[in-house]
C-alpha cells in the first residue's frame, strides 16, 4: 500500500527492514528512488531530529561512484527519513550468504570500490562507522568488474552518527555490528576514519574465508576478542595481500593505512589475483562457539529458539533474526568494564584450520586433552606398581643378616 513521504516522495513497497528502519522502493520528483523510513522512536526523539537536520549539509554533499547517494532529508510529522539513490542490485551479505566465500579478485575488487568510497566520505571529515556487508550495495546493472565482481557502493552514511545521541548512548554506548568493531570503539574510545579502514579489512576477510576473524557466540565474547586476539593467516593467499589485511587489522589505529591508500594497494595486487579459485578453509567448530556463548551468557535458560550464528554479522540485540533482504544489525551496547575484556587467548578463537582437526580450546580438543592426562596417570601408576612389585621381589628372598656381594667381580665358587 503507498504511503506519502512529505510532499514530494511516495513509497510504494518495502524492500527490506533493519533495526533502524524500513527500506522502501519509492518515487519523486526525478523518478524511483529508495526511502530509508526510520523508526517511530527515534523520529519521537526531538534530539535526533536536530541532529538528524544539523547533518543534512553533509550527507547530501557525499557523492562518488562509490556511495549511494543521499538525495534529501524528510522531517515531516512522525516521518524522518532519507531518500537514496536506487541501486538495482541486491546488498553483499546476500551474495555471500548464497556463495559462502568469494574468489581472492572479485573480493579484493569489491573491498577496492568500498575503500575509495571512504576515502572521499573521510576526506570530507564524514566516517561511516557501521561498514558490514549488509551496508554494502551490489549495482547488478553496470558492467562487470575484475574477476566478475559487480561495482559496490557503500550505503546508511550518517545513520550510526545519527543514532549515537548523548542521552541515547548514556548507559549503552558502543553503536555498531560487533563483528566489525574496531578495538577502540570496545574500548570506549571515539570513533575516527580508522575504525572504518579496521571493518572493511574485517569485511574482506570475510569475504575470502566466509566467516569474520573474531566473530561467533556471545556478543560480549566477539567484542573481548577484538582487543585481546590476533588474526591467524589464511592458507593460500599471496603473502602481500595478507599483509596489507593484517596491517588493516592491527589493535593501533595509526597503524593502519588509510582509505586511499588501502583501495591503490588492493587495485594493484588485481592482476596477481587473476583466475584464483575461492579458497578452500574449514569454517570454526560449531560445538566451541556454541560453547563459548553458553559461557558468556547470563544464567538462565536459553532463548527459545536462539542459535548462534557461524557466519556473518551477530546482532547485539539478542534474539534478533536478520530476515530480510536489507538486513540491519546496527544497533548499541555498553563499552565493556576493563576486566570483562582482560584474559583470554591472544590467538584468534575464528582460526582456520586443517580438515578434522579439533581447533584449540574447543571442547573436543580438551576431551582429547583429558584422556591424553589420564592414560599418562595411568601409565605413571603402572610404571610406580611395577618398581614397587620388583624391588619386593628382589629383597623378599634375600638373607638380610648375610653380608652383600660385589656381584660386579665376584667369581664362581668351587663346590
Amino acid at each position: 500500500m503507498a504511503r506519502k513521504i512529505g510532499s514530494r516522495y511516495t513509497a510504494h513497497q518495502i524492500l527490506g527492514r533493519g533495526s533502524a528502519g524500513t527500506v522502501w522502493l519509492g518515487e519523486g520528483p526525478e523518478g524511483p528512488v529508495a526511502i530509508k523510513l526510520l523508526r517511530e522512536d527515534l523520529a519521537s526523539d526531538q534530539e535526533l531530529v536536530g541532529r538528524f537536520v544539523q547533518e543534512r549539509t553533509a550527507l547530501l554533499g557525499l557523492e562518488h561512484p562509490h556511495v549511494v547517494s543521499v538525495r534529501d532529508l524528510v522531517v515531516d510529522g512522525n516521518d524522518l527519513a532519507l531518500v537514496m539513490d536506487l541501486v538495482r542490485g541486491t546488498d553483499l551479505r546476500t551474495r555471500l550468504d548464497r556463495d559462502r566465500r568469494l574468489a581472492p579478485e572479485a573480493a579484493v575488487a569489491i573491498a577496492a570500490d568500498i575503500a575509495d568510497g571512504l576515502a572521499a566520505a573521510h576526506a570530507m571529515g564524514v566516517v561511516h562507522r557501521d561498514v558490514k556487508p549488509e551496508n554494502v550495495l551490489l549495482d547488478m546493472q553496470g558492467p562487470l568488474g575484475p574477476g566478475g565482481s559487480h561495482r559496490a557502493l557503500l550505503t546508511d552514511f550518517g545513520v550510526a552518527k545519527l543514532i549515537d545521541t548523548p542521552r541515547r548512548t548514556k548507559a549503552t554506548k558502543i553503536i555498531g555490528t560487533p563483528d566489525y568493531l574496531a578495538p577502540e570503539i570496545v574500548e570506549g574510545l571515539p570513533p575516527r576514519a580508522s575504525v572504518d579502514i579496521y571493518a572493511l579489512a574485517t569485511v574482506l576477510y570475510e569475504l575470502l574465508a566466509g566467516f569474520t576473524p573474531f566473530g561467533g557466540g556471545h556478543p560480549g565474547a566477539v567484542l573481548r576478542r577484538h582487543v585481546t586476539e590476533t588474526v591467524v593467516p589464511l592458507p593460500g593467499i599471496p603473502d602481500e595481500l595478507w599483509q596489507l589485511i593484517i596491517q588493516c587489522l592491527a589493535k593501533a589505529p595509526a597503524s593502519r593505512l588509510r582509505a586511499s591508500e588501502l583501495g591503490s594497494r588492493l587495485r594493484e595486487l588485481l592482476p596477481m589475483l587473476a583466475g584464483m579459485a575461492p579458497l578452500e578453509v574449514d569454517e570454526p567448530d560449531t560445538e566451541s562457539v556454541e560453547e563459548a556463548d553458553r559461557e558468556e551468557r547470563p544464567a538462565g535458560p536459553e532463548p527459545a529458539g536462539e542459535r548462534v550464528r557461524r557466519r556473518g554479522a551477530v546482532p547485539l540485540v539478542p534474539g534478533a533474526k536478520p530476515a530480510d533482504s536489507n538486513r540491519d544489525t546496527h544497533t548499541s551496547m555498553r563499552v565493556p568494564a576493563p576486566d570483562e575484556l582482560a584474559g583470554g587467548a591472544h590467538g584468534t578463537a575464528r582460526a582456520p584450520r586443517a580438515s578434522g582437526t579439533p581447533r584449540p580450546g574447543s571442547a573436543r580438543n580438551r576431551a582429547a586433552a583429558r584422556r591424553r592426562r589420564l592414560a599418562l596417570g595411568a601409565g605413571a601408576v603402572a610404571v610406580a606398581a611395577a618398581i614397587g612389585v620388583g624391588a619386593w621381589l628382589s629383597t623378599s628372598g634375600d638373607d638380610s643378616s648375610a653380608p652383600p656381594q660385589d656381584t660386579k667381580n665376584s667369581a664362581p665358587q668351587s663346590p
